[in-house]
């Protein structure tokens, strides 16, 4: 009897030290972050929003709905995000076709145009859109539309909004449309032009339907991507008046008594918004195997002919090289040589000077926000990878039970826009007295952890299922801890997928702008704040200069990545 007590004593010891290994307390303490970080901003932005005095309410919709007047500004989101998906798809699309599909000369340099303009922020590939466009004093329009007879375009209005965001979405578009034009068997497109059919409709009537899938990918996420965008709506649409969900809860919660009620009310619509399209996609990624053209036997595509069209075709690659980088690039510079800003003459080129970049460089805050985008980039990027290397190997790795709540809830902030994180982080933080992070930079670290998580898992997951299980299982038949294993094998062998997430992490925090305008506070800004104030300052000359800057390191971030892939295989991650 002793004996078996003392084997059922045994038993539970060793039960109960399993189930405390630092395994299980690793990948519990990663899915209750993961958790936390998903649920909780989320959880008290539904709490601001529907609950006062104790009761449930529906009044902050009525509220902000009264004031705001839903139906201008609903019409005024939907033709800003469907206009700017219309032209970034139409663009985007063209050049994925003749990069892919075609034998149009100089496809490097169209690779390149259509990548770069990723790097550049979005405020300020708005910010140089009002110095070329300015109804008043803009470049384009001094020099080249009124010069042609025409009235001068105002950037200030519903086009010019759609025309900016979309061209800073046709990239996007086109990595989209590259991925499915590259995995499309040619053979159906050649049969049709060997049958007679002219390549105009060969495109419409054959290409375009095996492409629908990344097609419909591109049109949801587009107007997503519209409805959240904050940039354009803050630079362009505010000195018009033209209201749309961000710019209203901006507004909202920068008033001298802010009003989180109506910026929550405002915030859920939008969010709901978001979560439908994102739904929608992923209803419509079902039927992604009914264009399947890829089977088991090979192909070899070959680039079609364009015959006369292809000059006309190199003139719209160079159009567009020169509109998305080239003009707005430039125009920057110009500016950042002026003591105050002004359409060029021949007095102010023949009087450029480089006196802003030394002065920018000595300005305080410059200095700090350097110094916080730098912590912010590097931490942020480092937590997000070491996390979800830990979430994706449950996920991938393991048979827990859950483990698919893990990879979901890791997504979830997918569909949060960037401006509504920072009305949801507001309210928990502003509430939350023992976790005093307000006012610091850890809420911004925060933020970008949660906004960042559904990349690095991204990356994470799609590495760890190309890693088989044997090594793991042989370092654990030799006697390795779970530890040992993940950190001498798994860890080493994610490395291409890792550097690749953490690189692309640590540049677009330098970018964010959303989630950062509504958290940062006096001595924590970071890069794209400091551009921020200075746009609301006037300081047009000193945010040019920073911004090339700013750009410059970007490209040279971008570059190492590029080099390092060639040695690790981030590329072909």
């Amino acid at each position: 009897m002793v004996a078996v007590a003392e084997r059922s004593v045994h038993a539970r010891g060793e039960a109960l030290r399993r189930l405390l290994s630092a395994r299980n307390l690793i990948v519990l303490v990663v899915a209750i972050a993961i958790a936390y970080l998903a649920l909780v901003p989320l959880g008290f932005l539904l709490w601001q929003t529907f609950v006062r005095g104790g009761h449930f309410t529906v009044s902050a919709f009525r509220d902000a709905y009264a004031t705001v007047g839903l139906g201008t500004m609903l019409l005024n989101s939907f033709v800003f995000s469907f206009g700017s998906t219309i032209f970034a798809l139409v663009v985007g699309t063209a050049l994925a076709y003749l990069l892919v599909r075609t034998d149009v000369p100089g496809k490097a340099l169209m690779y390149a145009a259509s990548v770069v303009p990723l790097i550049i922020p979005g405020i300020l590939h708005s910010i140089s859109w009002t110095f070329l466009l300015d109804p008043h004093n803009g470049i384009a329009n001094t020099f080249f539309i009124q010069k042609l007879g025409f009235h001068a375009f105002n950037v200030y209005s519903l086009p010019g909004m759609i025309f900016i965001e979309g061209l800073h979405l046709s990239p996007l578009v086109f990595l989209l449309m590259v991925a499915s034009f590259r995995s499309m068997d040619p053979s159906l497109e050649e049969s049709a032009i060997m049958s007679g059919a002219p390549m105009w409709r060969v495109f419409f009537r054959v290409t375009l339907p095996l492409a629908r899938p990344a097609l419909y990918a591109a049109i949801l996420i587009m107007v997503v991507r519209g409805l959240e965008s904050f940039e354009v709506p803050a630079v362009i649409g505010l000195r018009n008046h033209i209201w749309v969900f961000t710019s209203q809860i901006y507004e909202a919660l920068h008033q001298l008594a802010p009003d989180y009620a109506t910026a929550g009310a405002l915030a859920m619509t939008l969010l709901v918004l978001t979560s439908l399209g994102v739904w929608w996609q992923s209803r419509l990624a079902r039927r992604a195997r009914a264009f399947q053209t890829v089977t088991g036997k090979g192909f070899r595509p070959r680039p079609m002919p364009l015959g006369k069209w292809k000059w006309p075709a190199v003139a719209f690659v160079l159009a567009y090289f020169f509109v998305s980088i080239v003009l707005p690039l430039l125009t920057l510079g110009y500016a950042s040589t002026q003591p105050f800003y002004s359409p060029p003459t021949h007095y102010t080129l023949t009087h450029l000077s480089g006196a802003n970049y030394p002065a920018v460089f000595h300005d305080a805050l410059f200095q700090h926000a350097v110094k916080n985008s730098l912590i912010l980039g590097i931490g942020c990027a480092t937590a997000v990878m070491l996390m979800c290397a830990i979430a994706g190997w449950v996920v991938v790795r393991t048979s827990l039970p859950g483990r698919w709540l893990i990879d979901n809830l890791a997504f979830t902030p997918l569909v949060i826009p960037g401006l509504v994180l920072g009305v949801a982080m507001l309210d928990v933080y502003l509430r939350l007295k023992w976790l005093p992070v307000y006012g610091t930079l850890w809420i911004l670290f925060i933020a970008y952890l949660t906004r960042y998580m559904p990349y690095g898992m991204r990356y994470v997951v799609t590495s760890m299922f190309q890693i088989g299980k044997e090594l793991e299982e042989s370092a654990q038949m030799s006697g390795a801890g779970w530890f040992q294993s993940f950190r001498r094998i798994v860890l080493p062998l994610l490395v291409p997928g890792f550097v690749a997430g953490w690189i692309y992490i640590f540049v677009v925090s330098f970018r964010e702008l959303g989630s950062s305008v509504l958290l940062y506070s006096p001595g924590k800004e970071v890069l794209s704040i400091a551009i921020w104030q200075q746009w609301q300052d006037g300081l047009l000359p000193q945010l040019s200069a920073l911004g090339v800057m700013l750009v410059g390191f970007l490209v040279v971030m971008v570059a190492i990545a590029y080099k390092l892939g060639a040695r690790i295989g981030v590329r072909e991650t």
